[in-house]
């Protein structure tokens, strides 16, 4: 039996856990075959005391291993594409065309778009990348999963609240995508938990979810690059609209599992492969 097949274009690190490091395993535990390709390539991720070494990857590179890809008849046949961080427009730029090829080669390709920008109030990507996610990436998405500061930056209105979550939401799908989750957000008054928020727009109803988790008093890289991964694993074995709030909080499960034995061994790049078991068969404490 033929497993599907998941273009992952991502960054990567030498060491640690983000990007496609984060991505990868968890999908291929759950059954697919992924074909990275990596945005960039440093030897951490950014935010070592000691900086980081490596290079930022340009559109012409990305258009040069999907050429080679097309000469060898290996670009029939993609199920999904992951987007996460993209560090330059012309990458981007080349993302797009590499979406437009995909489609022609296989229309039932699923575009999953992380739109990886930044957190907390602090943009890490050169600022010309938002009006190229907003008005030409996010059209193409099937499904979008930014987190709650890049759902401010792309609808350009706050989320302080809950129901400002929720309209942010309704504003993603008037650009495209039928599903939206913002994967935190972290609302004033609220320090003990994070919330996740499920969208499900079919036709001009939509239906959402809401998951609260416990917020942790460490700061982790990588937990979205994993929860994107998760979401779309989830959502291929459980494809109808009404499930995605099992989706929701299976993914849930798994990140809280992750992160507490990252927790427990005292580190801050997530324990993935210590998660293994957590990761096949998540066990649900917070439902939806």
């Amino acid at each position: 039996m033929s497993l599907p097949r998941v273009l992952s274009i991502q960054s990567h690190t030498v060491h640690g856990y983000v990007g496609n490091k984060s991505a990868v395993f968890p999908l291929q535990l759950l059954g697919f075959e992924v074909d990275p390709i990596n945005s960039v390539q440093f030897s951490n991720h950014t935010g070592y005391a000691g900086g980081f070494r490596g290079e930022v990857l340009q559109g012409a590179q990305l258009t040069a291993l999907v050429d080679g890809l097309h000469s060898n008849g290996l670009l029939e046949g993609y199920a999904y594409v992951l987007t996460g961080y993209i560090g330059s427009a012309s990458f981007l730029h080349a993302v797009l065309d590499v979406l437009r090829r995909l489609r022609a080669a296989s229309p039932e390709v699923a575009y999953f778009c992380d739109p990886v920008m930044g957190d907390g109030g602090k943009l890490y990507v050169p600022a010309e990348l938002l009006a190229i996610y907003r008005d030409q990436v996010v059209p193409l998405a099937a499904v979008l999963t930014p987190n709650g500061y890049e759902a401010e930056l792309l609808t350009g209105r706050s989320i302080l609240s809950e129901a400002e979550a929720r309209s942010a939401c309704e504003a993603l799908h008037e650009r495209g995508p039928h599903t939206v989750v913002i994967t935190s957000i972290a609302l004033p008054g609220r320090d003990d938990e994070l919330l996740m928020l499920a969208s499900r727009r079919d036709g001009a109803a939509s239906r959402q979810w809401a998951l609260r988790l416990p917020r942790l008093r460490q700061d982790f890289t990588g937990t979205g690059d994993l929860t994107a991964a998760l979401l779309l694993a989830w959502m291929q074995r459980l494809p109808r609209a009404e499930q995605l709030g099992e989706v929701l909080e299976r993914v849930g499960a798994s990140l809280q599992a992750v992160l507490a034995h990252t927790q427990a061994a005292g580190r801050s790049e997530i324990c993935l492969i210590q998660s293994q078991a957590e990761l096949r068969e998540p066990v649900v404490r917070q439902p939806v």
